[in-house]
């Protein structure tokens, strides 16, 4: 899957050398006015391939950094992947009484320490960004991997080999659904700290259902 990190680069370049041509604007600033035709505080931009840098004042170089406000795309995300991944917490945390295979109360520790603090990342983000929106038209319940009250009845009720067998099956399942919400905000959010954590999803979960699938 490519991933997208063209806007965060050149985010990060016009922010530095923001950053050092205000440096320099105040190191500066002991040694008099600058000479006369010298503009104060420009910014070297980088030029395109085969281009050279050119000077711009700091307000211009703002105006070239990427629009990384939240869209309605993150809030979405971020808010339902909250609930998706406290279902898998709801899940994992039936594995140390129920599970009979190490390896699976292994999985479901691993997945419960990476999701707790994605959930605190998430719940973070929202509160910096103003709080949950309202979701018009969204149901938690058809969110892709997420298991239903049968489902997890049935997983509660079940103990050894079966709680196993199920087990991975929901969790297989689940990570799978959590990998497509990713991607589906990686074409449509806007914003980079959302983007970042759809891809640790991704890249975590994938990996995660690789060996869930070798047991």
């Amino acid at each position: 899957m490519l991933i997208r990190r063209q806007r965060a680069v050149a985010a990060v370049a016009l922010s530095a050398v923001a950053a050092l041509a205000l440096t320099a604007c105040e190191s500066g600033s002991d040694q008099g006015a600058p000479e006369a035709g010298k503009s104060a505080g420009t910014v070297v931009a980088p030029g395109r391939p085969g281009e050279p840098a050119r000077r711009i004042s700091p307000e211009e170089a703002a105006r070239l950094l990427p629009d990384e406000s939240p869209n309605g795309a993150d809030f979405t995300y971020a808010q339902m992947m909250i609930v998706h991944h406290r279902q898998a917490l709801t899940m994992t945390a039936l594995a140390p009484g129920r599970a009979g295979s190490p390896q699976v109360k292994k999985v479901a520790e691993r997945i419960a320490a990476a999701q707790k603090p994605e959930i605190g990342a998430m719940e973070g983000w929202l509160k910096n960004n103003g709080g949950p929106r309202e979701q018009a038209g969204h149901d938690h319940h058809t969110m892709p991997g997420m298991a239903t009250e049968a489902q997890l009845k049935q997983l509660g009720a079940a103990k050894g080999k079966a709680f196993d067998e199920l087990f991975l099956k929901l969790m297989i399942t689940h990570h799978e659904g959590a990998v497509t919400m990713a991607a589906e905000v990686l074409g449509e959010g806007n914003n980079v700290l959302v983007e970042e954590m759809a891809n640790d999803v991704i890249a975590q979960q994938t990996a995660e259902i690789g060996r869930m699938r070798r047991l």
